[in-house]
């Protein structure tokens, strides 16, 4: 239904109080919602139903569609930092905050279903995870993977917090993790803040330096991903090390 037609279907009865003109749009939105449970929704259609809890007097569909205008999606846009958020004409700090809430429940999901199946098989899963995590700080992170014979995760560890641009990463204790977890494969994973996901040619130097150390003790490294604002890339498949 168009804006148009819901602006007609919610024109009040002769003598009745005018009715707010979202208020017939969210009742729509959330029978849909009851139908498919939000299978056929746009990013912002399922951010405004968010949105109308925390925002009860609020036209919310403008809000949400300013929301993944700035930030691309529905992820991003509950991962966004709150005081980027802030920065949305209608989002408040305690609606912020909310949205945080989500964000961290969301995180705890997607972690806690990462070690019910094998990583490698559970790839798009992974990168979700690792978006929802990394694409939005503002330093950069080095986080590690240790995954079990099965490829199952072990432990999901930040082992260093750089600056806007660089992270110190010191491969001996990456391998030393390694063995203290028996791990015997890992994935490294690390943000870039600039929104560019393309490599370094430091990334790929400590990459490959990593991947020496491991290989004589029997640790795969199975890949370096690195998140950021405008998409990932993958060390292995452009075949950097």
């Amino acid at each position: 239904m168009s804006d148009a037609d819901e602006s007609q279907a919610d024109q009040p009865a002769p003598g009745k109080k005018p009715k707010l003109h979202y208020h017939g749009h969210r009742d729509r939105l959330r029978q849909r919602f009851e139908r498919d449970l939000g299978a056929s929704f746009e990013d912002y259609e399922l951010l405004e139903l968010l949105l109308f809890r925390l925002l009860p007097r609020r036209d919310t569909k403008p809000i949400a569609k300013q929301m993944i205008a700035r930030f691309g999606s529905f992820s991003q846009a509950l991962a966004a930092p709150a005081h980027l958020l802030q920065e949305i004409d209608g989002i408040g700090p305690t609606a912020a905050m909310d949205l945080k809430i989500m964000h961290a429940a969301a995180k705890r999901y997607a972690k806690d279903a990462l070690p019910e199946r094998p990583i490698l098989n559970s790839w798009d899963a992974l990168l979700d995870y690792c978006k929802s995590e990394m694409a939005f700080e503002d330093k950069e992170q080095f986080r590690l993977l240790f995954l079990d014979k099965r490829n199952k995760l072990i432990a999901d560890e930040v082992q260093q917090i750089g600056t806007v641009d660089h992270t110190p990463v010191y491969p001996r204790e990456v391998i030393k993790r390694c063995l203290e977890l028996s791990a015997t494969a890992m994935i490294l994973v690390h943000n870039h803040p600039s929104g560019d996901p393309t490599p370094s040619n430091a990334d790929i130097q400590m990459t490959r330096a990593i991947a020496d150390i491991a290989k004589p003790l029997g640790i795969t490294l199975h890949d370096h991903i690195i998140i950021a604002k405008d998409g990932h890339s993958s060390l292995r498949a452009l075949k950097l090390f």
